[in-house]
């Protein structure tokens, strides 16, 4: 993202919004979706994330350095997995599951809380006319595009990311693990597919069809002001 930015005919200050934005979702929305996960955990009965101090929105508890450049560069990132006892679970398959699904959906939230803000200063601009806002605007579109990225990124169903986990509660067990035994190869690769842009269509379809629903339902109470 930051090299698409860097590499087309866009504005000094955009870029540096970007920017902005981005360190504004590693220090505060990835603590947001490790923590939601921490917090699913222990309420469906693991307490592990507790005790290993990562029910805290506290950025430095859950920072993950190469997944936090990925965010600036390319716009799809993690955060260090919270790790969680599948047998502490009432129904493991199940729990696991609703696990996994707690950080993307955060993500989904931030990015329709953030839209709504960008509504909000499109309105304050019209009212009052203080172009500046703008800038403010394009730092909540950034932040909600970003999430929105993050959500689908994290989904796929391949380790270290939420949607592996996601996998635990389909595969048969013995799959399942054995798959889990070649995740730093599949990691590795990953960050390979990443860098190449071999990944870039069919996330950017995704994550424009998930922003487009979340712009609708954050316009709509705008829609009878403007």
């Amino acid at each position: 993202m930051l090299g698409y930015l860097l590499s087309g005919s866009v504005e000094p200050l955009q870029i540096l919004i970007y920017v902005l934005s981005s360190l504004t979702v590693i220090f505060l929305t990835l603590p947001i979706h490790e923590f939601a996960h921490g917090w699913a955990a222990v309420k469906l009965g693991d307490n592990t994330p507790r005790w290993q101090g990562r029910l805290t929105l506290n950025p430095f508890a859950h920072i993950d350095y190469i997944g936090a450049v990925c965010i600036l560069f390319f716009g799809f990132g993690w955060a260090r997995p919270v790790q969680v006892n599948q047998n502490s679970f009432r129904n493991p398959k199940r729990d696991m599951a609703l696990t996994a699904l707690a950080g993307p959906v955060s993500n989904i939230i931030v990015a329709f809380i953030a839209l709504v803000l960008a509504n909000a200063l499109q309105l304050a601009v019209l009212k009052s006319g203080l172009s500046f806002l703008y800038y403010v605007f394009f730092f909540f579109c950034y932040i909600a595009e970003i999430n929105v990225y993050l959500a689908v990124f994290n989904l796929i169903p391949i380790p270290p990311l939420d949607g592996s986990r996601l996998l635990s509660a389909l595969l048969p067990y013995k799959y399942y693990y054995a798959l889990m035994r070649y995740e730093r190869y599949i990691f590795w690769g990953l960050l390979a597919l990443l860098w190449v842009g071999v990944l870039d269509i069919p996330l950017d379809f995704l994550s424009d069809k998930v922003m487009s629903a979340i712009s609708f339902l954050a316009n709509l109470p705008f829609s009878f002001i403007l």
